[in-house]
């Protein structure tokens, strides 16, 4: 590692000369995006698919093996210190809940949903943004973002180890905007919802907006261009994006991403690319 407690790359490989197996005395987090891959780990082997989170403890015996040498191998590592880690820990045990499940029950993969990647890419982009910016507050900011991204992952797995009981009982708008998280790229109408949870749409609009501050048509245009912006930053052409995440046309799609983010898709993708 270069820093103290952290680094995190994004890499695209072919042609990559094998790799030997090897240890690190960090904690590895290893977000796959594509490729012919397995990544084998004390000695066993596991093949791998667009969306796996791996994680990797200090001392842990591992290395990837590429099935492809032609096929482009994507992927976003994050490197976290030992010392880190234990700091997090005595701040609170949530942190490690991911941690222990690799350390103690030697489950060292998760799977997860186009969805749910989507809102991962999106967490680690910030991050990537923020560590290649000199804005105020940078060095504070940075590991904010880091202890959010292992938090989430934790919840992630967490919440499908134990499924809540109650959640036909949490507030509409919570359900309501898990909903849109689940389904943003498909259709989110009204009309669609309201048969969804069994509540007329004017109830739904109103109800959202009073506690959200933001009307249900505007979260669901953040949260698509949102989705549209990871997707092409890992590599989706623009307009296949705008189009899977349900924009209409490419024309109102560039004026809604040009009023959120200030600039056009093809400026935001140069600049995040370095170009």
């Amino acid at each position: 590692m270069l820093s103290q407690d952290f680094e995190i790359y994004y890499y695209k490989d072919t042609h990559l000369t094998p790799v030997k197996e090897h240890t690190h005395d960090y904690y590895e987090f290893y977000f796959f995006l594509e490729g012919n891959v397995e990544i084998c780990i004390n000695g066993v082997c596991h093949a791998l698919k667009s969306g796996d989170v791996i994680l990797l403890p200090p001392g842990t015996r591992h290395y990837p093996l590429i099935r492809d040498f032609d096929r482009p191998y994507r992927r976003f590592v994050l490197w976290i210190s030992s010392d880190y880690c234990s700091r997090l820990a005595k701040d609170s045990r949530d942190y490690m809940y991911l941690i222990e499940r690799a350390q103690k029950d030697g489950e060292y993969i998760f799977h997860n949903d186009m969805i749910d990647f989507n809102r991962i890419q999106s967490m680690i982009f910030q991050l990537i943004e923020e560590v290649k910016s000199r804005r105020f507050a940078r060095d504070t900011y940075i590991p904010l973002q880091i202890n959010m991204l292992i938090l989430f992952l934790g919840r992630i797995v967490y919440e499908r180890d134990e499924p809540a009981d109650d959640k036909e009982e949490r507030k509409l708008y919570l359900r309501i905007c898990d909903y849109i998280d689940s389904n943003i790229d498909s259709e989110l109408s009204l009309e669609k919802m309201a048969g969804e949870f069994f509540v007329s749409k004017y109830y739904i609009s109103h109800n959202f907006k009073d506690n959200m501050g933001i009307s249900i048509y505007r979260y669901i245009t953040k949260k698509r261009l949102n989705a549209c912006k990871n997707a092409f930053l890992a590599g989706m052409p623009i307009a296949r994006a705008c189009e899977y995440y349900g924009f209409d046309d490419y024309s109102s799609f560039y004026r809604a991403f040009k009023k959120e983010y200030g600039m056009s898709p093809k400026q935001y993708k140069d600049i995040f690319n370095g170009k």
